[in-house]
C-alpha cells in the first residue's frame, strides 16, 4: 500500500503537505484507521483498489489514529474508521464505519474533476480572454474524445451562438439526450436563442408604442412589446404585458401570453426573483 504514488501514510509532520497542499489541486480522502480496528481492516483494501482504479484523481491519506492522537483528536474523531475528504483545504464530505464502495464512489465523484471539466474551465478562460477559435478548438477536441458529454456540446452551442451562429447551437441543443435537454444551461440557452429569433421580424418598438397608445387591448402589440423589453432586459415589464394578454384571451396564438412567461422563466432559471414572483402571480391567474 505505501508503494502506491496515490497512498500516503500521514502524521502530523506531513498532514500540511500531503492533505492540505494537495486537496488545493484534487481531492484527498483521509481514512483514519487502527490497527485494532476490524471494520478498519475491512475497509482499506476497497479504499486502496479504489485509488488504485481513479490513478491519481484523488489521494488516499491514511492516519493511524493510535500513533496520531493529536491529528485525531484535532479532527474531533469519536470512532474508526472515519473517513473526511478534503477539498480545496477544507473538508466537504465524510463517512464513518464499514460503508458500502458505492457510498464512497457517490462522495468522491461529486468532487473529482472529469478531464472534460478541465477541457471547459481551460477554454472559458480562454474565451474570456477574447481567444474564441482556441477555446472551440479545445471544446471541439474534447468532444471527439467524449461524444455524448451534454456539458460539452452546451459550451459549445452557447460560443457559437455568441458569435451569431444560432443554427449550430440549436443543432447541437438538439443532439443532446433527455436527461442534457434538462440542464439548466442548455434551458436557458434555447430560450435565449428562441427570443432572439422572435425579435427579427419585429416592428420598432416606437411603432408599437404607437398602436397601444390608440388601443391598449392590441394583443399582438402588446406581444411584440414584451418582446423588445425582454431584449433590453426589462423582464418584469414584459412579464406584465404577457399576463396582460392572458387575461385579456388565452386563445390568442394558442395561449401566447402563458407561452411566453414560460420562455422568460426559463430564460432567467427559477430561482430569479422576478421568476419567482411571476411564477405567483401566473398562478394565481390560472387558479
Amino acid at each position: 500500500m505505501g508503494e502506491s504514488p496515490y497512498i500516503h501514510n500521514v502524521s502530523m509532520q506531513n498532514f500540511q503537505n500531503l492533505v492540505l497542499e494537495n486537496s488545493m489541486n484534487k481531492p484527498v480522502l483521509v481514512d483514519f484507521w487502527a490497527d485494532w480496528c476490524q471494520p478498519c481492516q475491512t475497509i482499506m483494501p476497497m479504499l486502496a483498489k479504489l485509488a488504485e482504479e481513479y490513478a491519481g484523481k484523488f489521494e488516499l491519506a491514511k492516519v493511524n489514529a493510535d500513533a496520531e492522537q493529536e491529528l485525531a483528536a484535532h479532527f474531533g474523531i469519536k470512532s474508526l474508521p472515519t473517513m473526511k475528504l478534503f477539498f480545496k483545504g477544507q473538508i466537504v464530505d465524510e463517512r464513518m464505519g464499514a460503508v458500502p464502495e458505492s457510498d464512497i464512489r457517490e462522495m468522491l465523484d461529486k468532487h473529482i474533476v472529469s478531464e472534460s471539466d478541465q477541457f471547459i474551465q481551460a477554454a472559458t478562460m480562454a474565451y474570456q480572454q477574447g481567444h474564441t477559435e482556441q477555446a472551440l478548438e479545445m471544446l471541439n477536441q474534447a468532444l471527439a474524445r467524449d461524444p455524448d458529454n451534454a456539458e460539452l456540446k452546451i459550451s459549445i452551442a452557447q460560443m457559437v451562438h455568441a458569435q451569431g451562429d444560432s443554427t449550430s447551437a440549436l443543432t447541437l441543443l438538439d443532439s443532446l439526450d433527455e436527461d442534457g435537454n434538462k440542464l439548466d444551461p442548455a434551458v436557458k440557452l434555447r430560450a435565449e436563442i428562441n427570443l432572439a429569433a422572435q425579435l427579427a421580424d419585429l416592428p420598432a418598438l416606437d411603432e408599437i408604442e404607437q398602436r397601444l397608445s390608440q388601443n391598449p387591448a392590441d394583443l399582438e402589440a402588446l406581444l411584440q412589446k414584451s418582446r423588445h423589453l425582454v431584449a433590453r432586459g426589462d423582464y418584469d415589464d414584459a412579464m406584465e404585458c404577457l399576463l396582460t394578454i392572458m387575461r385579456n384571451d388565452r386563445s390568442f396564438e394558442d395561449d401566447a401570453g402563458r407561452t411566453g412567461l414560460l420562455e422568460i422563466f426559463d430564460l432567467l432559471g427559477g430561482e430569479h426573483p422576478s421568476v419567482q414572483k411571476y411564477r405567483r402571480k401566473l398562478f394565481t391567474l390560472l387558479h
